[in-house]
């Protein structure tokens, strides 16, 4: 017998066809998807454990949030309006040595993955510190999940001697204790001007050998990019490529400030990029050349980036984002249709994570990662272009259930796995430490 029958829904399967069944019908067994199809007029439907009438809802793949700094939420609203250096030396880099702790990470994690699966997000990619402190944390929420540990070459949270980062990352993941296999490590090297060329190649042989992603931001700004052209004489990308640590395993987020040799490079090389317009647009960062890459053949997933940068976890606001940003920008209407930047959250982000084969399309053989987002609501009527909806029309609030793994962990939008209200109390009380010492 199937565990979950879903049907009489508009299943947006995001198939290499992009297939939408407006009546249509999904079933689940052991977690995963075994069929998805339009019945016929009067045909029985075969007999589940749990049976849902969708009512003629939206029903998608989980949208996939491939750059993340999970307990920065803990920072949300903190430090605004501020050009990007000051923003990271003067207000973040002083809270998080005032504040980040074993304990600390673990609330806000817990916070962003409450945050991101009320709103449709069942996956998402983190770098960020003291990893091993808030898998747990990301586990308890029941989300699909990659962290991060992160690389520096500067005193860290949990790493107070930085010639020792790359084996501290190394040692995370040798007692990584995620509590679920949904939630796997991968390895986090801040920056190339915040990494040593050596740096930068130990993080990337150790991801290799451990069979981890290896995550870098790069070229987030034109000061970064004019910079390293001064100092090297080539761009942050084509650095990356002489050290020789670009593949299909190298996760380059932002990749804003690139020319067509970079494009090239990104290319030919495999790596994957992390497109993050609202964070990059809050900073003054520029606008990446998505569509160049696209063009390109490389894998383009969308980010939120942190909180502390962007305000919010949403996806919703991110799609919105990156099919109107890209339009005016290239005074080109028809760039980064919706059916694109659908793509780009779901199973185009899972294919930049290495996750492709498990999620990121309604398919059978994939895993039951979805949600259901209700439509019987003003703004989505009528609904003629589901792809249309869900890039221009739809929010967060609108999703209804979301579904990990063939578990469901959103029920008519109620959080099933946590506490939500004992959560928000801890991370105001938290915040209230926060307010007493942060700079007006």
């Amino acid at each position: 017998m199937l565990e979950t029958l879903i049907h009489n829904g508009v299943i947006v399967t995001v198939d290499d066809a992009f297939s939408v069944l407006p009546r249509g019908a999904l079933a689940i067994r052991d977690g995963g998807i075994v069929n998805v199809w339009m019945p016929a007029a009067g045909e029985t439907l075969p007999q589940a454990r749990e049976t849902i009438d969708a009512g003629g809802a939206l029903v998608m793949p989980g949208l996939v949030n491939a750059h993340t700094h999970l307990p920065m939420s803990l920072f949300r609203g903190m430090a605004d309006d501020l050009a990007l250096h000051q923003w990271l030396q003067e207000r973040i880099l002083p809270a998080e040595q005032a504040h980040i702790t074993p304990k600390s990470v673990a609330l806000g994690a817990e916070l962003s993955c409450a945050e991101m699966v009320l709103g449709g997000v069942t996956t998402c990619c983190d770098g960020y510190f003291l990893v091993d402190h808030f898998a747990g944390a990301v586990a308890r929420v029941g989300m699909r999940a990659i962290l991060g540990q992160g690389v520096i070459d500067f005193p860290a949270p949990g790493v107070p001697d930085p010639t020792l980062n790359v084996t501290a990352a190394r040692e995370v993941v040798g007692r990584w204790q995620s509590g679920t296999p949904l939630v796997q490590p991968a390895i986090f090297c801040h920056a190339p001007y915040t990494c040593s060329a050596a740096t930068l190649q130990a993080g990337k042989a150790a991801a290799d050998e451990l069979g981890l992603l290896f995550q870098i931001h790069v070229a987030e700004t034109r000061q970064e990019r004019e910079d390293w052209m001064g100092r090297h004489g080539q761009s942050p990308i084509a650095y990356l490529d002489g050290l020789g640590v670009l593949d299909g395993r190298t996760l380059l987020v932002h990749a804003v400030w690139a020319d067509a040799a970079d494009v090239a490079i990104v290319a030919r090389t495999g790596a994957r990029v992390v497109h993050c317009p609202q964070s990059n647009m809050k900073l003054a960062g520029g606008v990446a050349p998505v569509p160049d890459y696209l063009a390109a053949g490389v894998t383009v997933a969308l980010g939120t980036d942190g909180c502390a940068s962007n305000n919010d976890l949403s996806m919703w606001g991110e799609m919105d984002s990156a099919a109107k940003l890209h339009k005016v920008h290239r005074g080109d209407p028809t760039v980064m249709d919706a059916a694109t930047v659908v793509g780009m959250a779901t199973v185009q982000g899972a294919r930049a994570l290495g996750l492709d084969h498990l999620i990121g399309s309604l398919t059978p053989g994939k895993r039951a990662d979805l949600i259901v987002l209700k439509t019987a609501q003003p703004h989505l009527t009528p609904l003629y272009h589901p792809a249309s909806h869900l890039v221009y029309a739809a929010r967060a609030a609108d999703v209804n259930h979301v579904m990990v793994d063939g578990r469901w962990i959103v029920r008519d939008q109620r959080l099933l796995t946590i506490d939500l209200d004992d959560l928000m109390d801890r991370a105001n009380r938290f915040a209230r430490k926060i307010a007493v010492s942060a700079p007006t």
